[in-house]
């Protein structure tokens, strides 16, 4: 059973490890409905409770897929969504975190949830068109009208997180933080502290890299945001990238961990207040992820892995200049 630890100083209690949901029906070709919900049943079974989701993943698809796996458990989680995107249809036009779209899009989630709450709410990209006080003043307004329990922002820098929790107080950031993607340790982390922030790191095992298990670009089908979509798996940058997987393979083999467990408990063991959300369809595979929470890792190990994984030894940029552009950083 996955043990529970606190994500900010607000109050929020959740699963030291959650599920990452956006893969089930977002970017990723081959996701099985069926296996999504039955992965995240699994999940509730073994006190995995942390459930996180988003509008825009699908879009709204996942928000569907999700409320259906809750229906009757509802109570036993702590779900996560964010908001903040323009749609026309099903395509996702830009960012549009307006108050009175914010309001119109969260009655939105709740619908497609099947539920009257949600336990975080995110803003899910800064919006450089609004003032992010307008943006925690309205979420705060949801959070008084009892639709959603704690504030989140996802992606921000230091002054929007600044701004934001002096307006409402933030209790979770959401951004991409593993092994292979350090941007937050020198301004971002000792913010997070300062303010009683948790951290929840999407994407902690580097779209699968760091558990071995990642092809070249090119051999993801065309639709699959692997396939173009991330300079670190493509052409001579997955080849150097490889090498130091190897090195956490060795490490793993030494501790009679597999290399997803190593990458994970390195989070779980840089501070309590960080809840990694690995997302996956396989029970196999979210077993062994949530295994991790009971791996103890010495500072040791800790400086060793951080050594191997060093900024300067990761080949390629984390994301193509589109991508790039939506993080407020």
């Amino acid at each position: 059973m996955v043990p529970k630890r606190k994500l900010g100083s607000q109050g929020l209690e959740v699963s030291a490890i959650g599920l990452g949901c956006m893969g089930m029906s977002h970017n990723y070709l081959g996701a099985d409905e069926q296996k999504s919900q039955e992965a995240i049943n699994r999940a509730i079974d073994l006190e995995c409770n942390f459930i996180d989701t988003a509008e825009n993943y699908g879009p709204f698809k996942n928000e569907v897929l999700v409320g259906k796996a809750l229906r009757k458990k509802r109570g036993r989680v702590i779900l996560a969504t964010k908001v903040g995107f323009q749609f026309e249809g099903d395509k996702c036009t830009g960012i549009n975190c307006r108050p009175e779209h914010i309001k119109q899009a969260f009655d939105g989630c709740l619908k497609r949830l099947g539920t009257d709450y949600v336990d975080l709410l995110y803003q899910h990209r800064v919006d450089p068109d609004v003032p992010i006080e307008d943006v925690a003043g309205t979420i705060g307004d949801i959070i008084q009208a009892g639709k959603a329990r704690f504030f989140g922002l996802s992606e921000a820098g230091v002054e929007i997180i600044q701004r934001a929790h002096k307006e409402f107080p933030v209790s979770a950031l959401q951004s991409e933080y593993s092994l292979w993607e350090r941007n937050l340790e020198p301004d971002i982390i000792p913010l997070l502290k300062e303010l009683g922030i948790g951290l929840v790191p999407f994407g902690p095992l580097g779209k699968n890299f760091l558990a071995g298990s990642a092809k070249k670009a090119e051999e993801y089908p065309e639709g699959d945001m692997r396939r173009n979509g991330d300079p670190r798996i493509q052409e001579e940058n997955f080849d150097n990238n490889m090498k130091t997987v190897e090195q956490l393979k060795d490490f793993a083999s030494d501790k009679n961990i597999t290399p997803a467990q190593a990458a994970l408990a390195w989070i779980l063991n840089k501070d309590e207040q960080f809840v990694p959300i690995p997302g996956t369809t396989s029970i196999t595979h979210l077993e062994e992820n949530l295994a991790a929470a009971s791996v103890a890792l010495s500072q040791e190990d800790i400086q060793s892995l951080d050594q191997i994984f060093a900024p300067e030894h990761i080949s390629g940029n984390r994301y193509m200049p589109n991508l790039q552009a939506l993080v407020n950083r």
